[in-house]
């Protein structure tokens, strides 16, 4: 008998041969890599109480101080006292935290998602119905993931691992911070906004997934390099003080502290460069090996060096890189923290170090192999509705490829063909890579490219490189953005479109114009708004039918016509939209004044010229707020069978689909079959009562295959959402818009809403992305499903995503290659922002889900990110596999 729990695989085309297919071969990493990539498949998650013990430590000393400065001074304490790992063979130094895969809480942002069941706080929290995805949430059995306790080592979130040991200090330094987090200060003000009870129904029911305020403040942006590249850190800090001497006594005063806390902060970055030179000079010191010993001394000289000078090689600029970016992740929890392109950003000292014979490219990918394992490293502590509902557990460190330079030409490069070859021989889910799609680039770069996603790492995406100018201009010309600034946009996180710079790096007395991020979080705001659960709740007049809650008052509407349900669904959507957007600049004011970004802001322009931080406005550019949606496929085709089966064709009365909805037409749920795909669903015995309407919901017409009459539907909802998302107004007074991905959410927003008139059924995982097909419903190939994705204009969004899963056989050799590339390019040119691929056949993915320990390495594309499968929940599982799998284009 079949295994119910496995989800069914869906196929365009004929079926495959029997035997399993492989993916193209893949080249193999060095052996320093290939070393360190197996030792990081042995780390778990593990928390460290270290940097919270010393922040909060130094921070109650500081009792009256001026907040940034008590702010900046606890930083430098948790720097100044992380314990220094260095691992035999790293060329690159340096982590969040001392272990491999070392994270750790930050209270002073929210003190109650972390403890202990029993805990006073966390039921505080519970209560007031934060944590209900946490409920609702699968993770990863396999991989780096400590989902249970045992032995001396406790398990949080599902995920992390914390000794028993450290667990009194955690609910120390947790209850130190009890009414003083962001969390809670947030929390006591937010009441204040009129229909506050209609903001904690929303979350109770998973109609939002998360307070972005201080559970993620930062991230979904690109860093920016050029201040410690340009300057070092000691000629920042003369930047600092010169600022200082400007101000001091002057009206404005709020910079002098803004500058003298960016001086402290660095003063404790540098004292953690330092420990780290020093570790790894004692290190060299008992080393054996004459080898190992020099690379020690080599490193200690480096570090010693980079604390407070410029770099001088290209060793040295993707040291200094990397340490500045695993910095800003220890001032926030984030997520989607992008470098950016820096393959754009370093190639001036690559090309001089090539050019002078210091480097080959041997090296170079030696060394950019090891710039993938110190990414992979990084893990973001937060609770399991975050990291397993959203995250995946990945932390969407996007390095992005392509693009324009300055001048609009190419800016395509060697390193950057460099940078993708290591992402083929060291296939690791950090950083993931997009290609930022434009015509004018070479085609043996666009091949290269190709390359890459064959071997199945899900890598590159391709993104369009014009629509994501066009958005830029559309949204930032306000505040001075052009066309020529428009050119150094990244990508932040997984898919977020962010605006960027050009700034002057001075190399040899020559200017090379790099491109870096110029704004803040790109993705702060309403976080996922569950549209499958809304329209659930506008058919049932403003009830949750799950929990028998109220979440909204009677909409006033009969729902005699199709346009009085769409007219009802809009008002429900607006009418958290509003509640959420007042209750979320509450909470990032809050952020702001009681954790302000320092390392981000001194980076960030024009924050340091302005003397102003992230919060204040510093960045040149602000309009970041934006409404994040779930669900749009399956609501798109939830109101096309409404449209067709209600109120044109008249089969069905509105009432007998909510009757049908609630008998979840006459199907267990997905919680009791314990699989997530809608194929793999078991009957109950009154299911003939609802085959019928069950049949007919699924025979209308599906998004994805060109069909007009669905088509329709979908561009009423994007013109509509994409323009009503500029009516509101975030917390610096800016225009918010629209942001499409689901990243993890479809899984558990799926698992809370009930069956759908659309023939989904009741807690199975909703589609992916924002224009992928629901799976199996695609049933007239790639470029039908093209058709009906670039129906509207995808410029009004800040993002699109669509996923495609491809049979490897499809895209063998460099036949194969070019009819790939072909495909990418056909939906791109059409106006298509973003499409990223599987390319695996499904029966492995049945394979590792029964056997994980036999696919510790495997890699899947989810929704914007690439993951080792064993490290995805249930739900995301189940859902790729279940997504259409073509055997031809």
């Amino acid at each position: 008998m079949p295994d119910k729990t496995q989800a069914h695989v869906n196929y365009y085309g004929s079926e495959p041969d029997a035997e399993v297919a492989s993916r193209d071969s893949k080249r193999q990493p060095t052996a320093r890599a290939n070393a360190a990539r197996e030792l990081y498949f042995e780390a778990k998650s593990s928390v460290s109480m270290e940097f919270p013990y010393w922040y909060t430590r130094r921070w109650e000393q500081l009792e009256g101080e001026i907040p940034i400065i008590r702010r900046a001074e606890a930083l430098k304490s948790g720097f100044e006292h992380l314990t220094a790992t260095i691992y035999p063979g790293e060329l690159l130094a340096m982590g969040k935290a001392s272990y491999l895969r070392g994270s750790f809480p930050m209270p002073w942002l929210s003190e109650a998602f972390f403890m202990a069941a029993e805990d006073d706080l966390y039921k505080e929290a519970q209560e007031s119905g934060k944590l209900t995805a946490d409920t609702f949430t699968t993770m990863g059995k396999g991989g780096g993931n400590v989902t249970k306790s045992a032995g001396r080592v406790i398990s949080i979130a599902g995920k992390f691992g914390l000794r028993v040991e450290e667990m009194p200090v955690m609910i120390e330094v947790a209850k130190k911070w009890k009414d003083k987090s962001v969390d809670d200060i947030g929390h006591k003000y937010e009441q204040l906004v009129p229909g506050y009870k209609e903001k904690e129904a929303l979350m109770r029911s998973v109609i939002c997934m998360f307070d972005s305020g201080y559970t993620l403040p930062q991230g979904r942006e690109v860093m920016n390099y050029y201040y410690p590249l340009q300057f070092g850190i000691d000629g920042i800090i003369r930047n600092c003080e010169d600022g200082i001497a400007d101000v001091a006594g002057y009206p404005g005063m709020d910079r002098l502290y803004f500058y003298k806390a960016v001086i402290l902060t660095l003063e404790g970055i540098k004292q953690w460069i330092k420990n780290y030179a020093e570790e790894a000079q004692l290190l060299a010191s008992i080393e054996k090996d004459e080898k190992q010993k020099n690379e020690y001394l080599e490193l200690a000289e480096r570090l010693e060096w980079l604390s407070s000078k410029p770099p001088r090689s290209f060793h040295d600029a993707l040291q200094m890189v990397w340490l500045f970016h695993a910095a800003v992740q220890n001032e926030d929890a984030i997520s989607g923290l992008s470098p950016g392109r820096i393959g754009q950003v370093l190639y001036p000292y690559w090309q001089r170090d090539i050019k002078n014979g210091v480097l080959d490219r041997e090296k170079s990918l030696e060394l950019l192999e090891c710039m993938r394992i110190k990414f992979t490293e990084i893990d973001c502590f937060a609770s399991m509705g975050v990291v397993g509902g959203v995250l995946s557990g990945n932390t969407f460190n996007n390095l992005c490829v392509g693009g324009l330079l300055k001048d609009g030409s190419s800016a395509a490069n060697e390193l950057e063909m460099l940078i993708l070859e290591a992402g083929i021989t060291c296939d690791t889910p950090q950083p993931t890579l997009s290609l930022l799609y434009d015509e004018k680039l070479p085609e043996e770069f666009l091949l290269k490219g190709i390359e890459c996603t064959k071997i199945g790492t899900g890598y590159p995406a391709w993104v369009n490189n014009q629509v994501a100018m066009e958005f830029l201009l559309g949204n930032y010309a306000h505040e001075g953005m052009n066309p020529e600034e428009a050119r150094a946009w990244g990508i932040g996180g997984c898919l977020e479109t962010s605006p960027g710079s050009w700034m002057p790096l001075e190399i040899d007395n020559e200017i090379h114009w790099i491109p870096g991020g110029s704004a803040p979080a790109t993705s702060v705001g309403v976080h996922f708004l569950n549209l499958p659960k809304l329209l659930e709740v506008t058919l049932f007049d403003g009830m949750d039918m799950r929990t028998g809650q109220r979440i909204f008052p009677p909409h006033g509407y009969a729902l005699e016509t199709y346009d009085e349900t769409w007219q009802a669904f809009k008002d429900y959507f607006s009418r958290a939209c509003h509640v959420l957007t007042l209750t979320n600049n509450i909470q990032h004011d809050a952020w702001r004044k009681i954790s302000p970004s320092l390392v981000n802001s001194m980076l960030k322009p024009d924050c340091l010229a302005k003397g102003k931080d992230i919060g204040q406005m510093g960045c040149r550019y602000n309009t970041t707020f934006n409404i994040e949606s779930c669900g749009t496929t399956n609501l798109v085709n939830s109101l096309g069978s409404l449209k067709m089966n209600v109120y044109t064709e008249k089969n069905y009365t509105l009432n007998q689909y909510r009757e049908a909805i609630l008998a979840n037409f006459g199907y267990q749920t997905a919680q009791e079959t314990g699989s997530y795909s809608l194929i793999d669903q078991v009957p109950t015995g009154d299911y003939h009562n609802w085959k019928k309407i069950h049949s007919q919901s699924l025979g209308a017409p599906k998004f994805g295959n060109d069909n007009p009459f669905v088509d329709a539907i979908l561009k009423d909802w994007e013109d509509w959402f994409c323009d009503m998302a500029h009516n509101y107004r975030s917390l610096y007074d800016q225009p918010m818009y629209a942001c499409q991905i689901s990243v993890s959410t479809h899984g558990p927003m799926g698992a809370v809403t009930l069956a759908s008139p659309d023939g989904r059924l009741s807690g199975t995982t909703f589609s992916d992305g924002s224009v992928s097909a629901y799976p199996g419903t695609d049933k007239n190939g790639p470029y039908a499903l093209f058709n009906s994705a670039t129906c509207w204009n995808h410029a009004q969004s800040q993002n699109s995503q669509l996923n495609i899963k491809i049979h490897p056989s499809v895209v063998n050799g460099r036949e194969g290659s070019r009819k790939f590339l072909e495909l990418i390019r056909a939906y791109l040119r059409k106006g298509g922002f973003h499409v990223q691929f599987n390319i695996v056949d499904s029966r492995m993915l049945k394979q590792a889900q029964a056997e994980p320990d036999k696919f510790r390495s495997l890699l899947v594309r989810v929704a914007g990110f690439t993951q080792y499968w064993v490290e995805l929940g249930k739900q995301i599982q189940d859902e790729v596999i279940s997504r259409t799998e073509y055997e031809e284009l």
